[in-house]
């Protein structure tokens, strides 16, 4: 673990305040208070999370790169949570296009705490041309409990969560969950009938969320 930003660069951002994301509102336990590096005007652009394995297949890896440079151009920012695999494909394809695409992820440690370690280069792109976000206080290392949490504000902020690939007990499928609990639309990728990363797309699918195999699927559900 290693430290991405000063804390005098920190923004907080308490429930009620004015910069408060609306959309958390709709959560049972908002956040009392968001931890932000970046500019903080991204929070009222409009966002679709792109999330899936962190063992993603290559096809996994490109497909999350097609979705969030695609979905991204037409003026959505990605959200996502900084994991290895889906997660920092889908960021890393959003920054390659150029300063005025937007990212964001959510973290399930302190803003100035860099997790897998090896992102902390990309971390400190998406802080420069994007968005970090946290409701851990500065400091807090992950915790396995800290990332279920984490899930729920990403689905909350997102339009619509866009699964990529996921294992059956995927930690995406409880971001999938809790943004169809919140009335957002859910959209899964399908995959081949005997992989295992697609066993959670495919069960979403069974269970209501859009089939998605091409950008256009997702733009069309949500009319953007």
């Amino acid at each position: 673990m290693k430290t991405i930003c000063p804390s005098n660069h920190a923004i907080q951002i308490h429930l009620g305040s004015p910069d408060y994301p609306s959309r958390l509102y709709d959560l049972y336990d908002p956040p009392e208070t968001l931890y932000i590096y970046g500019d903080i005007r991204l929070l009222k652009m409009p966002m679709i999370a792109v999330v899936g394995s962190r063992n993603a297949s290559p096809e996994g890896l490109k497909n999350a790169c097609v979705f969030a440079q695609a979905l991204s151009k037409t003026g959505l920012l990605i959200l996502s949570g900084l994991a290895k695999g889906v997660d920092s494909a889908a960021h890393q394809a959003t920054l390659e296009l150029g300063a005025q695409n937007r990212t964001a992820a959510v973290l399930g440690t302190g803003i100035d705490i860099v997790y897998p370690r090896q992102n902390i280069g990309l971390s400190r792109a998406i802080g420069q041309q994007g968005l970090l976000i946290s409701e851990l206080p500065l400091g807090a290392g992950p915790k396995a409990f800290h990332f279920p949490r984490r899930n729920r504000i990403i689905a909350a902020l997102a339009l619509g969560v866009v699964v990529v690939e996921a294992a059956e007990k995927s930690g995406s499928l409880i971001t999938a969950r809790l943004a169809a609990e919140l009335g957002r639309e859910v959209f899964a990728l399908p995959g081949p009938i005997d992989g295992h990363n697609s066993c959670g797309c495919h069960l979403l699918i069974q269970q209501g969320a859009k089939l998605a195999f091409r950008p256009r699927d997702v733009l069309e559900e949500l009319r953007f």
